[in-house]
This record gives C-alpha cells, sequence and structure tokens, in this order.
C-alpha cells in the first residue's frame, strides 16, 4: 500500500443521497502507519454517480460508497477487515450488496431489521470475532436511515439494537460522526473565488477566503495582551492568522498589547512566547504596542486638536477602570458636561495626565463620536487614562496609556497589517476601528470577523480563570482543568492533534460552543499509534493469584522477556515483562471470575480458573486469593476475558519491587453545560474535580520521563505528569487523558446528580396516584378497541390461536444459531412459540393490533395500497 489513497467525501449530499457515515469509520478504523493510511478530504462536488464518496486507490478512481467499502477491504485484507478467511470475505460482500438504496422506505428497512435481527441473534458482529468492513457498512446505512433507527428506537428489534449501540460506542463511529456534522456546517465556496488561491487539505472552509487579496501582500497579526496564559481560544486566532499569511504567501507578525500594567507580568509574555512555539505558530517579526508609546501620544494630541477628542473627568469608580457615572451616561445616551470643552483646555488636562498628578489621574481622553448611537461601543469611548504601575518595559516612564481601542488600529495601519482578523465579539467595535483611522487619516484595514472558540463545562475568561488561581481551586495558570494552551498540554493534547482541531474548525463567523468528544477523539488518533503499552493496577484489594501448574510456569524464580512496546508499531521500541508462579489482579476483575473457567492473561496465555477464596467465605465477599493453571496452548480467541496483571521481578520484595504511582483524573471546574450571560459561575463550582487512584504499575515506568505519553492496558491513555525518580517515596504521578468516549468528557458531578434523581423517583418515573390514573385511562380508552379485536379475531384464532401466557419458571428450548438453520443450542427461556399463519392473516392481524408472527419482508395485498407512499425525500 505504497501508493496514496485518498478517499474524497461530500459532508451534507443533499435528500437524496446518504450521508457517508459508513466509508468514513471504516477509513477510520484502518491502522494509521504512514505506509498504508488513508487520506481523507472533504469537497463541495464529485461526479454524477459518486453519490457523495469517491476513492482514489493505486490510480483507480472508484465511485459510491458500497464500493468504496469493498475496495477498502479488499486493499486492506491483511488488517482484518476484510475476515479472516475466504468465506468470511464471501460473507461481507454479500451484506455490502444487501443493502437497499437510499432514500428509504419502510419495506425494505423492516426486511433489512428482520434479517439483522436474526443475524445477530447469537453474533457480537455481523461476521467474524472482530469488527469488519461489513459492521461499518450496515451501520453507516442504518445511521443514515431515519425510518431504520426509528424502528430500532422501539423493543421489536433488541438484538441488533444491541449491535448499533456497541458499534455507535466504537471510536471510528464516534469520530465519523461528530467529524461529519462539524463538516456539514461548512459552506460551498462560492463560484467566483479567486483561482490562484493557496490550497491546502487541512479544511474546506479556507475556500471562503478573506476580502481584497494582493497575493503576496497580505500581512496578518495576533496581538495577545500579556495579562494571562493563553488559552485554546486565543490558539485558534494564531493559528488562523498565521495559516492566511501563509496561504497568501505573505507576513504574519505578533504584537504583544502591553499597554495595562496593571494585569500584565513579564513571566506572562514569557509564557506566550513559549505556547506560541510549542503550537508551531512563528512569526516573521514581533512587536510591542509599547514601542508606539510616543507615537500614539501624539495622535492623541492630533485627535484632540482637531475637535474629535475632550478630556473628561467624571466621577470616578475604583472598582472599576471606567467611571460608573461615565457607563451609565453611555448607556443612556447622556452627554458629558465636559463634552464641548475647548480643545486648549483638553490639550491642558491631557498634558498633566502625562506628569501623572493627583489632579492628572481625575481625567481621561474620549473619542467624540456620538453620544447616542444605537451601536454603544460608538458613545464616545475612553482612549487614554493614567496608571501609575511600572510597566514590566518601560518601568515609570510613562503615567498614562492608550486603550485598546485607540492603539489597535493605529498600530496595525503603521505595521502594514492588510487584514486584522479578531473574534466576532469586537464586531460592535469594527465601525469604531475605521473611525479612528479615517479620524487620523491613517491607511486603511480590512476588519475579518470569525466565530468565538468555546467549550461546554469551560471557562476561559482571563478574569476568570484568575479567580481560580488566586483562591485556590487549582495549583496555577498549567493546570490540567484549565483550557489553557499548556493545561490541556498537561492533560495529554498533542500539538499536531490541537493544530488540526483548529483548522478544522476553520474561520467560520458562526459562534461554536462545542463538546470536547471530537477534540479528543482527533487526539487519540494521533497519540494511539504512538504511545507505548504498559500495565498498571489499582492497589486497593488487589488479589494475589498463585500459577499452580501448566507449561510455560516459571520454576526457578522471576523471569523476564522482551516484548514490543505496541504490539501494532515495532518502532515504539521494546519493553521488559516479567513471569512468576505469583502474579496480581484487580479485584474489579477477580470477582468475575468462576471455578475452572477460562480466561486470557494478557502477554502470557490462557490459565484456568482452579479455585477463588472470599473473605469470610461468603460467595459475593471480596476475593483475597486465587489459583490458576497455565493453558498457554488454549485460544484466546474463544476466552471472554482479557485480564491485565503484574508479576514482581523479586519475589522477596514482592509488590514493593513495582513502581509506585498514581494515576490521577478531573472532572470541570464547573458542572453547568452553556453558562448563561446572568449567571454566576461561582453558583455552578464542582465540588470535588480531581481524584487519585493508588496504583503499582510495572518496573518500565520507572524509567519514563515527565510528559510521555503512554497506555495503560484496560485503562486508557495516560500523560506521566511527575517521573517516578522526581516523585521519591509516592512514585510517578499519570494523568488520564479523554480519549473522546461519553465516559472521559461527562461532567462526573452532573451525571451523579442525574443518576441520584433518577433514583429518588419512584419506580416507573411517577407515583402511585399518577400511574393508577394513567392506567385506569388506558383501561378504559382500550375497551372500545378490545371488543373490536376480539370481534374481528375470532376466525382468525379459531384456525391459528392465540399463544399462552409466557410460564413463570425458564422452561427447555432449542434455538438455532441463525433463526431456522445452523447447529441447535440449549437454552432456559420464559419465551414460548407463537404459531405462524399466512401473509394475508399477519395483515389483517397487524392492522388490528394482534400480531401474532413477526415474519418479515410481507408484501402488501392487490387490494390495499398499503407501502404505496410517495417518501418524504422525494416530495
Amino acid at each position: 500500500m505504497a501508493a496514496t489513497t485518498m478517499l474524497s467525501l461530500i459532508a451534507q449530499p443533499g435528500k437524496t443521497t446518504p450521508q457517508p457515515f459508513g466509508v468514513l469509520a471504516t477509513a477510520l478504523a484502518l491502522p494509521s502507519s504512514s505506509s498504508n493510511s488513508v487520506n481523507i478530504e472533504w469537497v463541495h462536488t464529485l461526479p454524477e454517480g459518486a453519490d457523495a464518496v469517491q476513492l482514489v486507490l493505486d490510480g483507480k478512481i472508484t465511485l459510491g460508497p458500497i464500493e468504496a467499502q469493498h475496495a477498502l477491504a479488499n486493499a486492506f485484507a491483511p488488517e482484518g477487515i476484510f475476515g479472516s478467511d475466504k468465506d468470511e470475505s464471501a460473507q461481507i460482500t454479500a451484506l455490502l450488496l444487501s443493502l437497499p438504496p437510499h432514500p428509504p422506505v419502510l419495506p425494505t428497512a423492516l426486511s433489512l431489521l428482520s434479517a439483522l435481527e436474526r443475524r445477530l441473534t447469537l453474533r457480537t458482529y455481523l461476521v467474524g470475532q472482530t469488527p469488519t468492513v461489513a459492521d461499518y457498512a450496515v451501520w453507516g446505512h442504518l445511521r443514515a436511515n431515519p425510518i431504520a433507527l426509528g424502528v430500532l428506537a422501539k423493543p421489536g428489534v433488541p438484538h441488533t439494537a444491541r449491535w448499533y449501540a456497541h458499534l455507535t460506542n466504537l471510536d471510528p463511529c464516534q469520530t465519523a460522526v461528530s467529524t461529519i456534522f462539524q463538516q456539514a456546517k461548512v459552506k460551498a465556496p462560492s463560484a467566483n473565488k479567486a483561482d490562484d488561491k493557496k490550497e491546502d487539505g487541512a479544511n474546506a472552509t479556507f475556500e471562503l477566503g478573506l476580502p481584497n487579496v494582493v497575493k503576496r501582500h497580505v500581512i496578518t497579526r495576533f496581538p495577545p495582551e500579556p495579562s494571562g496564559y493563553l488559552h485554546i481560544g486565543h490558539a485558534k486566532a494564531a493559528i488562523l492568522n498565521q495559516y492566511f499569511a501563509r496561504m497568501y504567501e505573505g507576513r504574519f507578525l505578533i504584537r504583544f498589547d502591553d499597554t495595562n500594567p496593571s494585569k500584565e507580568k513579564a513571566e506572562f509574555e514569557e509564557s506566550i512566547i513559549e505556547d506560541l512555539a510549542l503550537l508551531g505558530v512563528k512569526a516573521d517579526a514581533t512587536s510591542y504596542t509599547s514601542d508606539y508609546f510616543d507615537v500614539l501620544q501624539r495622535y492623541c494630541v492630533q485627535i484632540i486638536k482637531q475637535g474629535n477628542a475632550y478630556a473628561d473627568d467624571t466621577e470616578q469608580e475604583k472598582s472599576s477602570p471606567i467611571p460608573k457615572q461615565m457607563r451609565d451616561q453611555r448607556m443612556n445616551g447622556v452627554p458629558s458636561e465636559r463634552r464641548d470643552a475647548s480643545v486648549e483646555d483638553n490639550l491642558a488636562h491631557f498634558a498633566e495626565m502625562a506628569t501623572g498628578s493627583e489632579e492628572g489621574r481625575r481625567w481621561c481622553i474620549r473619542a467624540k463620536i456620538s453620544v447616542d448611537d444605537p451601536n454603544k461601543a460608538m458613545r464616545d469611548p475612553v482612549i487614554y487614562r493614567c496608571n501609575l504601575l511600572p510597566h514590566h518595559r518601560t518601568g515609570t516612564k510613562n503615567k498614562m496609556y492608550p486603550t485598546y481601542d485607540f492603539c489597535c488600529p493605529i498600530v496595525d495601519s503603521l505595521e502594514g497589517v492588510t487584514h486584522a482578523l479578531r473574534t466576532n465579539e469586537y464586531r460592535d467595535r469594527n465601525p469604531q476601528y475605521q473611525w479612528m483611522l479615517t479620524t487620523l487619516g491613517l491607511r486603511r484595514v480590512e476588519v475579518w470577523d470569525f466565530g468565538r472558540l468555546a467549550f461546554v463545562y469551560t471557562l476561559l475568561s482571563k478574569r476568570k480563570l484568575k479567580w481560580f488561581v488566586e483562591e485556590g481551586h487549582v495549583r496555577g495558570w498549567d493546570d490540567p482543568r484549565f483550557a489553557t494552551v499548556r493545561g490541556i498540554r498537561r492533560r495529554g493534547m498533542s500539538i499536531e492533534a490541537l493544530t488540526q482541531f483548529m483548522l478544522m474548525q476553520g474561520p467560520s463567523q458562526a459562534f461554536t460552543n462545542l463538546e470536547w468528544d471530537v477534540f479528543w477523539s482527533l487526539n487519540k488518533k494521533v497519540i494511539d499509534p504512538i504511545a507505548p503499552r504498559f500495565t498498571a493496577l489499582e492497589k486497593k484489594d488487589l488479589v494475589k493469584v498463585k500459577i499452580i501448574g501448566g507449561e510455560g510456569l516459571p520454576t526457578k524464580g522471576p523471569e523476564s522477556k522482551s516484548m514490543p512496546k505496541h504490539k501494532k508499531n515495532a518502532e515504539v521500541g521494546e519493553k521488559t515483562t516479567w513471569f512468576d508462579s505469583t502474579i496480581y489482579v484487580e479485584q474489579i476483575d477477580a470477582i468475575t471470575f468462576a471455578q475452572d473457567e477460562e480466561i486470557t492473561l494478557m502477554d502470557w496465555g490462557n490459565a484456568f480458573v482452579r479455585s477463588i477464596e472470599r473473605a469470610g467465605g461468603a460467595p459475593e465477599g471480596k476475593v483475597e486469593t486465587i489459583e490458576m493453571e497455565l493453558n498457554l496452548s488454549g485460544d484466546f480467541k474463544k476466552t471472554k476475558k482479557k485480564i491485565t496483571w503484574l508479576a514482581s521481578p523479586s519475589s522477596n520484595d514482592g509488590l514493593q519491587a513495582l513502581t509506585k504511582v498514581t494515576l490521577l483524573d478531573y472532572d470541570y471546574l464547573i458542572f453547568k453545560k452553556k453558562m448563561e450571560e446572568d449567571d454566576k459561575f461561582e453558583d455552578w463550582l464542582t465540588p470535588q474535580t480531581e481524584f487519585r487512584t493508588e496504583a503499582f504499575a510495572d518496573v518500565n515506568v520507572a524509567g519514563l520521563e515527565k510528559g510521555t505519553i503512554i497506555q495503560f492496558e484496560r485503562k486508557g491513555f495516560y500523560i506521566v505528569d511527575k517521573a517516578a525518580k522526581d516523585g521519591g517515596e509516592e512514585g510517578a504521578e499519570l494523568i488520564l487523558i479523554p480519549d473522546g468516549k461519553v465516559s472521559t468528557v461527562v461532567s462526573k458531578h452532573e451525571a451523579a446528580l442525574n443518576a441520584a434523581a433518577a433514583a429518588s423517583k419512584p419506580r416507573g418515573g411517577e407515583d402511585k396516584a399518577g400511574k393508577a390514573k394513567k392506567e385506569d385511562k388506558k383501561a378504559k380508552g382500550g375497551e372500545k378497541k378490545q371488543k373490536k379485536v376480539e370481534a374481528a379475531t375470532t376466525t382468525t384464532t379459531a384456525t391459528r390461536g392465540l399463544p399462552d401466557l409466557a410460564p413463570e419458571e425458564p422452561k427447555e428450548s432449542i434455538l438455532l444459531s441463525d433463526g431456522k438453520e445452523g447447529f441447535e443450542q440449549k437454552v432456559f427461556t420464559k419465551m414460548f412459540k407463537v404459531p405462524s399463519g399466512t401473509r394475508s392473516e399477519w395483515l389483517t392481524d397487524c392492522f388490528l393490533g394482534v400480531c401474532l408472527d413477526g415474519e418479515d419482508g410481507v408484501d402488501a395485498p392487490a387490494t390495499t395500497k398499503m407501502f404505496a407512499v410517495k417518501p418524504v425525500y422525494q416530495q
């Protein structure tokens, strides 16, 4: 598979074509090594007959989702996606070809679901023991089929519903759904876009482009304020600005907006520089607004002399940088008493402000734009104010500083910026931005908005993040509970995935309040192929296992063996695995073992559980010790339980010879999903946000450096936050990396509250009085219907017979593995057989609500118009 494989998809193809859930899930399920990966691109048009999917494989073009999946299955057959042998491959092909066309109709949907129900009665997957292209293709077909989804939501097809829910929770399917929904928001480019625009596969939204572009003359900038650490919202702004500059072969600038000594520190500036370097954001030039303080002061004098600014000493409130009375006047459209002061008086007050005297500190300078403009950003904004605190770069030289509203457009124009990209929360300030440039006679700058990035359960405001730091709710700006760049890096987000995610969002102007699942799913896709695998067991109630026999049992003490750190990527390296006659397993696994059950000890082989000793001899007591017998020749594919375990490298030291670790997991700092404007975040603080679990890990973990990303098998991905060599007696500390699954991104506290609320409700979700009232109404309403049913079924029940009541105790029954054929399997069940009838009888009974035999694929009688309905998709 050395040749490039390109999969082109349309996320929103239209009503008559299904979204490509199945083919995308298939591609995502394939190994991601560089030698045989599938490149995925999102487009808005494809050749006729493509049905939203085009695959280019070894130079051959394949159109259509089923055809593309079959081609992928053939090409990647060695990976197991096409079954384990020719028979399974033939079954997969048959299943692919059996999928009905789109748009869906009720009869074909019912027929498909009935066939799936029969096949999945005794199967986990459609073919074989692992997911294949058949599973992803059929799942994708159902996911895009609203009629089938409606039937799945009802209790008629439990085995298919179980299989569908399982597939939906698999990583390839979760990522496929979230990615398609995200890409579906992307608008198609306009027909008159520039032909010479530099293309990139990062995301189709960049095809929208910037206005009024001259290639190789575009200059963008990222102007962070050094008053806190960069968060992911800043990361998006930085990456977008750099992306457009490179896209048009222009220049990208970084300028620190250091105009407020009350908030800014050199520490923050240094952290921003480091974080931008981590993100791969590299400027062609770096500057500071403080470099222009003298120039800005001259422009302020100019605007005062023009009569377009005035000095104001409206009573100020100490707790706010803007006078309360002034704020009230602006909101109510009331002019300041100083608005019509003479130019001479205004210049005199401005000069006094520059000295920092007590008199000067009473005044500020306001732009004279409007008193009652509907856009309140245009109501005489403050452009200069006093501040005696030392500046981290200029010291005590300056006693007054320009505001962002004043200096930003001026310095943008002076530095040659052609396009000022900023979030649309500043949109009301865009007219103010242009007013400053026009009034001062400066070169115009294009302002281009993009949507502000936000996440559920997450605060990004620097003021609020600072509160958490100062109140001791977190340990610093790099706390893994923060959505700062350093926080999410410490939580395990790779820079590659972070950059991909930001480019995937694109420059859309829509405000997005995103879930975290897509974010972390993308990260897992990056780290999974390269993260070494190790083992860790929770310390609490650890169970000692004695291996009492079997071929392969170490007889002369612990033995070691070199094994790959990653079973699918030999380049990750090797690790040392220890084997001994005494091993340890977790209590949560031990309590599930049954006498003489065969299990698989991962990386060793199968073993029989020969004895289990529980505390106090109670059947439900904690397991204290277990004896096992090795059966290394056993087939691991036939065991239901694959267990992680540890052996000590020293028989004398036991557990103490293993690596002590603490596993950390976190909850969100707030438990309200979306904060409203009037909400106080202090009212929604999560009581417990850090969870620590003591554990033992294998000896290889002792040598891991801080920042190393690994996987503890059957637990998840972790990042080393404190190396074992630095942890002393407490050992290493590792932080769980969310992988996008619901269990890792849900608000733990909110989930607990919901569970408690559900548990407190009476059974059935309603009290006895409400339930009785509902049942009484149902009984009365059903009397008439029952009479009709009884009358209509007199003849049919005489010939066919209604089934008896279900037995109170389970009875022995024989089921066939494939519905009407296959091997026999003895089961005990309360279910009963229902006599079959003719199709016309089935239809009659279904019209009456009786439905006796549940036969599928029923043809409509010629005398009826049943099913003869024009699909809504074709109307």
